[in-house]
């Protein structure tokens, strides 16, 4: 097994995870990444004193980066400095109506309970089911990988589904939870971590907002790339071959078995196995299969319009973590998913890390991650005018939501659009998350099971992980 060899195609939180494994198992680990830096979407940007992560904002499950670290025989603790953060998160709805999301369930309870009289006992009852669900996703499908149709033990645990609200539509499931519009809009946002709509995907994935509540939202000293720095240094430690700047341009794989990669300059390098960290699509497109193309984009999740920006001022009355919501959700999402445009009223997430992190901006400025979903659509120029317009009605919406007046301080800037995400990261349309969940075979089943040119000599590393995502 010393003998083996493996090439990961792209140097993300994915990637960076399987060569960290497959070293420890004393493989010959070459990671090839096409960007300057490693880490993919979970990037980062400095400029002017100011810091940004360009992807995730926050840490849902730090036992899965604690694990991984172990992997690679070290402490996590050693390397990162995670932060719990609370209150988890504000919510400002369109009317003017505001709360908290709390850690501290006592805390939460009560909030609950002032926004409905039973709020407090029915959000116990939705936990219940958050824990029955993560209980059966950790004996099936998060022990499963991506690339393999689940056996027959996994398909039989589904029975201990819970019927009534396990199997059906996860905004429904939340209505027969909640009576507060308030509270349905907040829960209806999370299945947006998986780049996905509320009125489509399965119940099941109601174990999203159950994690963030069980085990809070943690946040990295340093910004979240320091993740991505720390799994690098601990892949070369480890015998890895880390190299950035390096483009697989096709995979080699005669008679169904990986033989090797080519580089976009012509080099060819052998390996027993590839790992494709990036959207599945573009794997058969690399293999050169016959009909092979990116993802349609009816089966795309959402992408974003980002907007980074470093202010000369700090913004005291803003937290951590604020959402911003747009008056009507229903339409939003139809307009995201129907009618595939920009909304003409957007949600808007805004992530402050130097409120809770004094070394992401100078002394006296603040570090702003802002974000609207997007359709990711190819033909979506994404200009000058497409960009002016897309910025203008999200300021719109936080100037609606009392968000302070910020564009005569802004000191730096950059704007992330779906096209510059496709182009930067070879996502189809720029979806962030690769497949949609909407329905049971894309949640559950999204990446390809091995039944591509390649056979079982390649398989998936893909993001999001639900260990570190975006908010929005």
């Amino acid at each position: 097994m010393g003998s083996k060899k493996a090439i990961i195609i792209g140097g993300g939180l994915g990637g960076l995870a399987v060569a960290l494994r497959l070293a420890a198992r004393r493989w010959k680990v070459t990671v090839f990444e096409q960007g300057d830096s490693f880490g993919g979407k979970m990037n980062r940007w400095d400029q002017g004193g100011y810091r940004f992560d360009t992807g995730p904002s926050l840490v849902t499950m730090p036992g899965v980066f604690e694990e991984l670290f172990k992997v690679a025989c070290a402490d996590l603790r050693d390397h990162l400095e995670l932060m719990p953060i609370d209150p988890l998160a504000r919510y400002v709805f369109d009317d003017g109506f505001e709360f908290q999301v709390t850690a501290s369930l006592p805390e939460w309870l009560s909030t609950l309970k002032a926004i409905e009289p039973r709020g407090d006992r029915q959000f116990l009852r939705f936990m219940h089911l958050g824990s029955r669900l993560f209980e059966l996703s950790r004996q099936t499908f998060f022990k499963r990988p991506p690339s393999e149709l689940p056996d027959l033990q996994s398909l039989m645990a589904l029975r201990h589904l819970p019927l009534r609200h396990g199997w059906g539509n996860y905004h429904r499931t939340i209505a027969a939870f909640f009576q507060s519009p308030y509270l349905r809009q907040m829960y209806d946002r999370f299945p947006t971590y998986v780049g996905s709509s509320p009125y489509r995907i399965p119940a099941t994935l109601s174990l999203i907002p159950y994690l963030e509540h069980a085990f809070g939202g943690w946040y990295v000293r340093g910004g979240l790339y320091r993740i991505i720095s720390a799994l690098v240094e601990l892949a070369i430690k480890r015998g890895v071959n880390m190299a950035s700047g390096r483009r697989v341009c096709r995979i080699q794989a005669p008679g169904r078995q990986v033989q090797g990669v080519t580089l976009e300059d012509g080099s060819s390098h052998p390996c027993d196995i590839a790992v494709m960290n990036g959207d599945s699509s573009m794997a058969r497109i690399l293999l050169k299969e016959e009909g092979a193309r990116p993802l349609p984009e009816p089966e795309r999740s959402l992408s974003g319009f980002i907007l980074l920006i470093g202010l000369k001022r700090r913004l005291p009355e803003v937290g951590h973590h604020t959402v911003y919501f747009s008056a009507d959700y229903p339409r939003e999402f139809a307009d995201l998913f129907v009618r595939r445009v920009f909304p003409e009223d957007p949600t808007v997430y805004v992530s402050i890390p130097s409120r809770s992190d004094r070394s992401m901006a100078p002394t006296d400025g603040e570090t702003l991650f802002m974000m609207a979903n997007a359709p990711a659509n190819d033909a979506d120029p994404w200009g000058e005018q497409e960009i002016t317009e897309a910025r203008r009605r999200v300021f719109e919406r936080l100037r609606k939501s009392g968000f302070p007046e910020i564009e005569e301080d802004i000191a730096v800037s950059s704007i992330w659009t779906p096209r510059r995400m496709a182009e930067a990261y070879d996502m189809p349309g720029g979806a962030i998350y690769g497949p949609h969940s909407h329905g049971w075979s894309h949640a559950f089943f999204a990446h390809p099971t091995g039944t591509s040119a390649a056979g079982d000599s390649i398989t998936w590393a893909a993001a999001p992980t639900p260990a570190a995502a975006p908010r929005q």
